[in-house]
């Protein structure tokens, strides 16, 4: 007998209020996509030659854009209210005026001049790697400022924090700035859907299908790590076996097989009351891009990405690659899924600061980097 792997409904939206799936698509309040960092340039760039661009599409022409302008190339956001792609160009012919700019505007982006190239920003995050690696802390490309955020959580204090302080002056004037967090940075190990092992709760990411074409799901990787076998109920019997975990490290996910190789595994994302939304495909973050989170405590929240390649160094140890956000989050949805609101894959989360009261900070691990680590495929076999 095949067995449905879909949540028991336990989860109840998060905000103020319920807000009805069917009422828009799924769950996407007017996120927060703040323009800070935006100039003059990227203004009269919008108004020429730009077009409206999906948020679905928009990671495939700043991926295009990124690879044809090379070193030129600055870092790119996507602007949810104007719909809009833009894209920071450093050359010293100005962003305005110069051929990369040009091929910016001939896209439909928006070209923005900037002072500091990807290269640089990178060369300061490994410098950040090498001098600061501090548990409590976490960076990533602001490409709205042209900066490195460096946050630092409410641990990082003393000589923790002057090392900080002087490892980023060190990188130069306005190459990076320092935010503190509210809360501590933790991987949210404790309770989609709930499941349990070895003490610990975690939620269920996305239904996948194996490179042997059996069926199996994501979570976080240190799920994985914390037990090898994972119950739908607490102290139940097992429906899924560990097959990989990667934590800390280079990145933070877990494929897990269920134990019965009839089970039905719908490629579906439950958001409560019986609802589900579809999950077609896997797809890439872009800062700005509007998002959702599920999780098996505090339900739906959304909001926006606002870095990608982020570091963070949890007391566990230091994990790279991540999506950084503004949606909150908080233990116990540690593995559960980060989607769009046409149903895109897009990351798994790991953890942050704060909680779903205060708000804070939560990365994710990418989805589509998880895939391919794994061998699996979105989608029921």
């Amino acid at each position: 007998m095949s067995h449905r792997r879909i949540s028991k409904s336990k989860a109840v939206l998060a905000g103020a209020g319920a807000v009805g799936v069917a009422a828009a698509a799924i769950l996407l309040p007017n996120a927060n996509a703040s323009q800070s960092g935006t100039d003059d340039g990227a203004r009269d760039g919008a108004r020429q030659n730009t077009k409206t661009v999906s948020a679905a599409s928009a990671p495939e022409l700043v991926a295009r854009l990124s690879s044809q302008l090379g070193e030129e190339y600055a870092g790119a956001y996507y602007d949810a209210q104007k719909k809009q792609v833009v894209v920071n160009v450093a050359e010293a012919g100005g962003g305005d005026g110069g051929e990369s700019a040009a091929r910016v505007r001939d896209a439909g982006a928006v070209a923005r001049s900037v002072q500091h190239s990807m290269g640089e920003l990178r060369s300061a995050t490994g410098t950040l790697s090498r001098d600061a690696t501090i548990p409590g802390t976490a960076w990533a490309v602001d490409p709205r400022t042209n900066q490195i955020l460096v946050t630092a959580d409410t641990t990082v204090t003393g000589e923790r924090w002057d090392t900080l302080e002087s490892t980023v002056r060190s990188l130069g004037n306005g190459v990076a700035r320092i935010q503190k967090s509210a809360g501590e940075f933790k991987p949210f190990l404790e309770g989609g859907d709930a499941i349990f092992g070895g003490g610990a709760r975690c939620s269920m990411g996305f239904n996948v299908t194996t490179q042997d074409g059996t069926p199996g799901f994501l979570t976080a990787g240190h799920c994985g790590v914390a037990a090898e076998q994972w119950s739908e109920d607490q102290n139940g019997a097992p429906v899924g076996t560990v097959q990989a975990a990667t934590f800390p490290g280079d990145g933070d996910f877990a494929l897990l097989t269920y134990d019965d190789p009839a089970t039905e595994a719908p490629s579906e994302v439950d958001v409560g009351d019986g609802r589900t939304v579809t999950i077609g495909q896997a797809g890439e973050a872009a800062v700005g891009l509007e998002v959702i989170r599920m999780g098996s405590t505090t339900g739906l929240a959304d909001g926006s990405v606002t870095g990608l390649g982020a570091t963070v160094n949890y007391a566990e140890g230091s994990v790279s690659g991540l999506i950084q956000t503004n949606v909150c989050a908080e233990p116990g949805d540690s593995g559960g899924p980060l989607f769009t609101a046409d149903g895109t894959a897009i990351g798994l989360t790991s953890g942050g600061s704060g909680d779903c009261t205060s708000g804070g900070e939560t990365f994710f691990q990418p989805v589509s980097t998880t895939l391919a680590a794994v061998g699996a495929e979105i989608g029921s076999p």
